[in-house]
């Protein structure tokens, strides 16, 4: 029979990733349906004012380029747990030109490698049945001059997820792959192009508005408490890949 999928009540959440965006708004989620949260971040002061606005648990100071201190925090998390989100720190683009081969290999380490430990690291802490998330994204599919790191990131984070499901059984893995999303990393990145973004994706996706982190958040909690989904990558893109060019 089928768990709930209304409630999170006095279950342990982990947001890897949580102080801003979608992750935030996930552990905003989460705790609004009883879950006991945990987030963490790189930036200390933007982390504790995350968590104190909506109520987590507690707050770790963590970046994933540092193997060993992502390994120190797991040891230091509740013995139990039930979800862990991983959130994206962004995009990689960049021409073959002029691409850095030192900056994509950190790259591919921290977000391909990166997963295969966090994956790893919960083999006897996520509880059976219990559920390992991934954000990735959509844009890099279709094949364009710059993204050529992004697209083998995109592809192999679906292939992992695939085989980390079969291999961490009954623990379920899954990738929420986004498309654009209008939050505080797509501003700095778009700088004063934004609203021209937003407009015209109001204009020309199927959903006629802009998705926000609030939609993705959404997703990533049915997959906590929906317990046949796992080994899977859904889409959250509004339509976007639906749109010539």
């Amino acid at each position: 029979m089928a768990e709930s999928t209304a409630s999170l009540a006095g279950q342990v959440v982990v947001v890897i990733g949580g102080s801003a965006g979608i992750g935030l708004e996930t552990a905003r989620q989460a705790r609004e349906s009883g879950a006991r949260v945990v987030i963490t971040g790189r930036d200390r002061e933007r982390l504790e004012k995350a968590a104190a606005g909506i109520g987590a648990e507690s707050a770790v100071t963590l970046d994933l380029g540092e193997p060993g201190r992502l390994e120190q925090v797991f040891a230091e998390l509740p013995q139990e747990l039930d979800h862990i989100l991983v959130g994206g720190s962004g995009p990689f683009y960049a021409p073959l030109a002029e691409l850095d081969l030192d900056d994509a290999e950190r790259f591919m380490n921290q977000h391909l490698v990166g997963s295969l430990r966090i994956a790893r690291l919960c083999i006897g802490r996520v509880r059976a049945g219990g559920s390992l998330t991934f954000i990735s994204g959509t844009g890099a599919r279709r094949p364009g001059v710059g993204l050529v790191i992004a697209a083998i990131a995109t592809a192999a984070q679906s292939a992992i997820v695939a085989n980390a499901a079969v291999e961490l059984a009954p623990i379920r893995v899954n990738t929420v792959a986004a498309g654009f999303v209008d939050t505080p990393l797509s501003a700095r990145l778009l700088g004063d192009q934004l609203e021209e973004r937003r407009a015209g994706l109001r204009a020309t996706l199927p959903i006629r508005r802009v998705v926000g982190p609030e939609d993705v958040a959404a997703l990533v909690v049915h997959l906590m408490t929906n317990t046949a989904l796992t080994g899977a990558t859904y889409d959250v893109d509004g339509g976007q890949q639906l749109i010539p060019g």
